[in-house]
């Protein structure tokens, strides 16, 4: 009996160990004067003890992603380049040089390990970890690039946006094609962890863009968003039909039928400025958002109640829940 007891209590462990962690990418801005000493801010780690800061103090942090060979090492896109970062240590690598800056976001190719990242003057990868860099923008007019996903699903397949619509690429970015939203500038593209073919798009102004041939074309979802600012959207890892938008001025909204309809969860949050939103894979009906210059708040029944998480006075651009598996945790 006690055998079976203690059984119990490993896997529970193990259980726990293995949920994944959340990472935030904020600034505290609120009251902020300039000149004055930058109170804490860049990269955040969520800890039961509350939001641990990892060593370095950088308020230009605005895309975050890992290498799914090794959890142990995040990639940040920063105002001034691209950083490679050792989660347990925390030790910060800067990976680009002085020309190129006012990186937006970042994307590791979780079939090759490749790394690109999108900028304010296009798009750069590297096939070596970060040791060198290649540009990818050639064929874009626009070469503004706020958002960047590779496919996790398909090689070679590049999905960004920037000022005018969803760009895809199937040849690992020497060649572009217009996708959707023509004309309309996007802010965050997301692939379903479930269906890799169904991939959502946040905008200015234009509302939701959604996909479900894998990319190839983006169409309007409705009117949820439309004629606001939307800055990021989240799919439940855990419910397939879930997904959460947040935005300036719709705050958070929810579809529990993939994205038919909406639902306003805001009751309890400060405003409906939320610049984040994220799905806690580990826990079902968890759902973190980032009110602007306000906090981090959590729910633990998607939204319906809202309490509060830390990260007061912040701008929030990034949240994200990383793994802690990983060879060389």
């Amino acid at each position: 009996m006690k055998f079976a007891t203690l059984g119990v209590a490993l896997l529970a462990q193990t259980a726990i160990a293995a949920d994944p962690t959340l990472y935030a990418l904020m600034a505290v801005t609120k009251e902020y004067v300039v000149g004055a000493k930058l109170p804490p801010s860049g990269l955040f780690r969520h800890e039961p003890t509350g939001w641990q800061h990892l060593n370095y103090n950088h308020p230009f942090l605005f895309g975050l992603d890992y290498d799914r060979s090794d959890p142990a090492t995040l990639y940040l896109a920063a105002g001034n380049g691209l950083f490679r970062v050792a989660r347990k240590a925390p030790e910060w690598t800067q990976l680009t040089g002085s020309d190129v800056t006012e990186l937006r976001d970042v994307s590791v190719d979780p079939r090759t390990g490749a790394i690109y990242f999108g900028h304010s003057h296009g798009i750069r990868v590297s096939t070596d970890r970060g040791s060198t860099w290649r540009e990818l923008s050639a064929g874009l007019h626009r070469k503004y690039t706020e958002a960047i996903r590779a496919d996790r699903v398909n090689s070679g397949v590049l999905l960004v946006g920037g000022e005018e619509g969803i760009f895809r690429s199937t040849d690992s970015g020497a060649k572009w094609k217009l996708a959707g939203a023509a004309g309309i500038q996007i802010t965050r593209i997301e692939q379903s962890p479930r269906d890799g073919c169904q991939w959502l798009a946040t905008t200015y102004e234009g509302g939701l863009y959604g996909s479900t041939d894998c990319g190839k074309s983006f169409e309007a979802t409705g009117r949820v968003g439309l004629g606001r600012n939307l800055y990021d959207v989240a799919f439940d890892p855990t419910n397939p039909a879930r997904i959460a938008v947040a935005g300036w001025g719709p705050g958070v909204a929810l579809s529990e039928d993939g994205g038919k309809t909406w639902q306003s969860r805001n009751s309890g949050l400060p405003a409906p400025e939320v610049t984040a939103v994220a799905f806690d894979p580990a826990h079902p009906g968890r759902i973190y958002a980032a009110v602007h210059q306000e906090a981090l708040f959590v729910s633990e029944d998607l939204g319906k109640t809202w309490s509060h998480s830390g990260l007061d006075g912040s701008s929030v651009a990034r949240l994200k829940f990383v793994p802690e598996g990983g060879s060389k945790q």
